[in-house]
């Protein structure tokens, strides 16, 4: 895909270049979509208004990483929609695990045993319910560097907020994470538990 001629195409008023570029990125937004609200329909209705609101100010992109223009989209309706509602979503266990083509290996392995593929759903559960328990700033910032494996550098550019910011929201959050998942105990297999004194999984099995 050449994204430099679709922008160009796209700024010019070229609606079948701008659907190109959704197409390549409609996953990607989602994902970041559904991890922020914590359900199918208020992603996709974010999804949804990103796009609108980039194709009606794609005359105003000024260059750079067009990924990081439309992830700070997202990220702000997202943040302003968990902001004005004040509400905590939760998530479904099928839905949890709508990932991209290119997710961290780790959460998408090629052979697994039944056995392993519920315990991390159910670690997956505990991890995302934790998630929604995140003060929005908070959660914006881990999902971006623990889930979407940006850079401090990225995040930033797709903030908008400074590297001292990101690196204080993130802290913030990773223990309240850490909390969260020890309060859940029994709730997690065995093998992902965190030891309570080391804060890493104990390597055990149920």
């Amino acid at each position: 895909m050449d994204e430099s001629s679709l922008i160009q195409q796209a700024r010019r008023g070229d609606l079948q270049a701008f659907n190109s570029l959704v197409l390549h990125y409609q996953t990607l937004v989602y994902n970041l979509a559904y991890r922020m609200m914590g359900e199918r329909e208020s992603a996709a209705d974010a999804t949804q208004d990103t796009f609108i609101r980039a194709y009606k100010n794609i005359r105003r992109f000024q260059g750079g990483s067009f990924k990081a223009w439309l992830l700070r989209i997202a990220t702000n309706l997202c943040y302003d929609e968990l902001r004005r509602h004040q509400r905590q979503r939760q998530t479904s266990l099928e839905a949890l695990y709508v990932v991209e083509e290119d997710a961290n290996p780790a959460l998408t392995a090629q052979t697994e045993s039944p056995e392993s593929y519920a315990q991390r759903n159910e670690l997956a559960q505990a991890i995302q319910d934790c998630l929604n328990r995140l003060p929005p700033d908070q959660r914006m910032t881990a999902i971006l560097s623990d889930v979407q494996g940006y850079s401090y550098e990225e995040i930033t550019a797709i903030a908008r907020i400074s590297l001292g910011t990101v690196k204080s929201r993130l802290s913030r959050a990773r223990a309240r994470l850490r909390d969260c998942l020890r309060s859940k105990g029994e709730l997690i297999p065995g093998r992902y538990r965190l030891n309570s004194k080391t804060n890493e999984p104990t390597g055990t099995m149920d």
